[in-house]
């Protein structure tokens, strides 16, 4: 039996998750849960699972997890705190970490699955935008198996030669073109957009998503976010990178080859196939995912992203040539920006305009240790903030 950990169990990759475990139970099992605060999903899920342990990273959250799970004779350990999913992620038993926690509170929990030398799913692409000069040493390091689960980079390393490992420069590659689904505002002007409200924007026209996520698609952010992310993975430079736009989100990506061939993999977009091929890697399970009917597709369409209606995925862009601290300090302006968003603090061009004021005031630098992204990652926060607060006016609620 397989031991597996998935931590950000209650959000939608976790939940994905468990469903393709679920569909193969002689071969898995869970072994530990852990989320931030959501205690009422995560008591659900620890019924269902009866995992050995479930941790919850926010403290003040563990009193009504324990009040949930009353009288419910479930032998799980509970644990809590900051430190509680590193301590998940690190379990004897567990063999794969679905690593989703989402933006970079989930950097130390990676960190600390890839130090055990676990099979590490990452769902959790901030790991990599923030620190992945460190995040693949201390995969070679310690031998850990990194496989990438956003759909892109799965993607990609189906179709890459076979035996090619995460961290390494695949043989005869010209170039990776990452598609991009272009979000809920991909046909609406600057000046609609002005008025955008988080409901619109939550409201992806292809996948189910977490609302910060949700943002990042219709900013474009996330793709940036990916060619950060596909340049440590795949070892390649921002200039081999590309990003295409393709609305229907069948083509979940593609690599051309230095002969002119260009592979790609199609699928129905449902993250459950990016699961169950890590899940089951080097084999294929059955994800219980609808198949792909290209007849009744129709058409595949592609085109080149405007960076100007869109322009963090400029601001990406010059992060990932920046290398460095710069993507860190660019991640955490992003998720200041949206959470302000979010909270209709800020209209929506305004999370580009913050990001973009914190990246020119921070230079940036080399990365030495996890200090050095922490305090970069802390200075952006703090100046990110100091932006909203400057800018402070939201849309009305739709």
């Amino acid at each position: 039996m397989i031991g597996v950990t998935v931590l950000g169990s209650t959000g939608s990759i976790g939940a994905s998750t468990l469903d393709v475990v679920a569909q193969h139970p002689q071969r898995m099992r869970i072994v530990a849960l852990g989320a931030h605060r959501n205690a009422a999903r995560l008591a659900e899920q620890i019924e269902r699972w009866r995992p050995d342990v479930a941790a919850l990273a926010d403290e003040a959250a563990l009193p009504e997890l324990r009040a949930r799970l009353a009288g419910r004779d479930v032998p799980t350990q509970l644990l809590a705190g900051p430190a509680a999913l590193e301590e998940l992620a690190s379990l004897e038993a567990t063999d794969y970490v679905m690593a989703a926690v989402v933006g970079a509170a989930g950097l130390r929990s990676t960190l600390a699955a890839v130090r055990a030398g676990k099979r590490v799913l990452l769902a959790n692409k901030e790991s990599l935008v923030m620190a992945g000069p460190l995040l693949m040493a201390e995969v070679r390091r310690a031998g850990a198996v990194l496989l990438p689960i956003d759909s892109e980079h799965n993607a990609i390393f189906q179709c890459l030669p076979a035996g090619c490992a995460a961290g390494t420069t695949p043989a005869g590659v010209r170039r990776i073109l990452l598609t991009a689904s272009g979000g809920p505002f991909l046909e609406w002007t600057s000046e609609a957009m002005s008025a955008a409200t988080p409901e619109q924007a939550c409201a992806h026209p292809r996948w189910v998503m977490g609302r910060k996520i949700s943002v990042d698609s219709a900013t474009l952010m996330n793709k940036g976010l990916e060619l950060i992310e596909a340049c440590h993975l795949f070892c390649l430079p921002p200039q081999q990178v590309e990003i295409v736009v393709h609305r229907q989100s069948i083509v979940h990506s593609l690599v051309e080859y230095i002969d002119g061939s260009v592979l790609a993999q199609l699928a129905s977009p449902d993250m459950r196939t990016p699961i169950a091929y890590a899940l089951g890697w080097p084999e294929r399970l059955a994800a219980g995912v609808e198949y792909l009917d290209l007849v009744r597709a129709g058409r595949l369409d592609f085109a080149a992203p405007d960076t100007v209606r869109f322009p963090c995925l400029k601001l990406a862009q010059a992060a990932a040539r920046a290398a460095g601290l710069a993507p860190a300090i660019l991640n955490a302006a992003n998720e200041v920006a949206v959470h302000a968003f979010l909270e209709r603090r800020l209209n929506f061009p305004d999370i580009a305009a913050v990001i973009e004021s914190v990246v020119t005031k921070l230079a940036g630098g080399a990365i030495r240790a996890l200090e050095d992204v922490l305090e970069a990652d802390s200075e952006a926060r703090r100046i990110a903030g100091e932006a909203c607060e400057r800018r402070q006016h939201g849309p009305r609620a739709a």
